[in-house]
């Protein structure tokens, strides 16, 4: 059973913070709004009022991790790689008091194409904010493969956390330096293109035909 702690005095963190615990505790599937509602000390009207659904939930709780990664300022390192080890580090480190809500509703996900579906845009949107922080450039026809890239990486990485009890997240970090050199080997991901990035994040000579 998850661990209780105080509840934020935000109804808003309230119910974000809830609805991990719920899902920690007895599932995503079972957990409903009306659980998270009584869990936040809302009534159903209150708790719709803050989001009509669980994906506003969590959509709002990704969006949260997304900003306190970014708030860190720009990622650390001197190559692209070393850059999206840092800030993909930073967000598991973001995510990290939240591991076993986000593990039983990705679990719960895995079997659900639509979840899955929805989710998707969601990730991508995150992972390219995460590319900018790195210092590259997530528009264009470049932007949106580096994203795909960016996606095979952390997910690999992803599910190594999941299972790493380490306190320092050693087996996290080795899992994620891995999938880093072994993306930017197979798809130039960590590569700046040749010539630097035209209007709309393509390469030059695209960007000028």
């Amino acid at each position: 059973m998850a661990k209780r702690t105080r509840r934020p005095a935000d109804p808003a963190a309230r119910v974000i913070e809830c609805t991990l615990a719920l899902a920690a505790e007895r599932g995503w599937r079972r957990t409903g709004l009306a659980d998270i509602a009584a869990a936040a000390k809302l009534s159903l009207a209150e708790l719709y009022g803050l989001y009509p659904s669980r994906g506003a939930i969590i959509a709002a709780f990704v969006r949260g991790i997304d900003e306190a990664v970014l708030a860190e300022g720009p990622a650390e390192g001197e190559s692209a790689r070393e850059r999206l080890f840092d800030i993909l580090m930073r967000r598991f480190e973001a995510l990290r008091p939240h591991k076993s809500g986000v593990e039983a509703i990705l679990r719960a996900c895995g079997s659900d194409p639509l979840a899955l579906l929805c989710g998707g845009p969601r990730l991508s949107r995150s992972l390219a904010w995460m590319l900018e922080a790195a210092g590259l450039s997530s528009q264009g026809v470049v932007g949106i493969l580096r994203v795909k890239g960016l996606a095979v990486v952390y997910l690999a990485a992803l599910r190594t956390w999941f299972a790493d009890d380490t306190p320092d997240m050693s087996r996290t970090m080795a899992a994620l330096d891995r999938a880093l050199r072994r993306a930017e080997g197979l798809s130039g991901l960590c590569r700046r293109v040749k010539g630097g990035l035209g209007r709309g994040g393509l390469p030059e000579a695209e960007a000028h035909a």
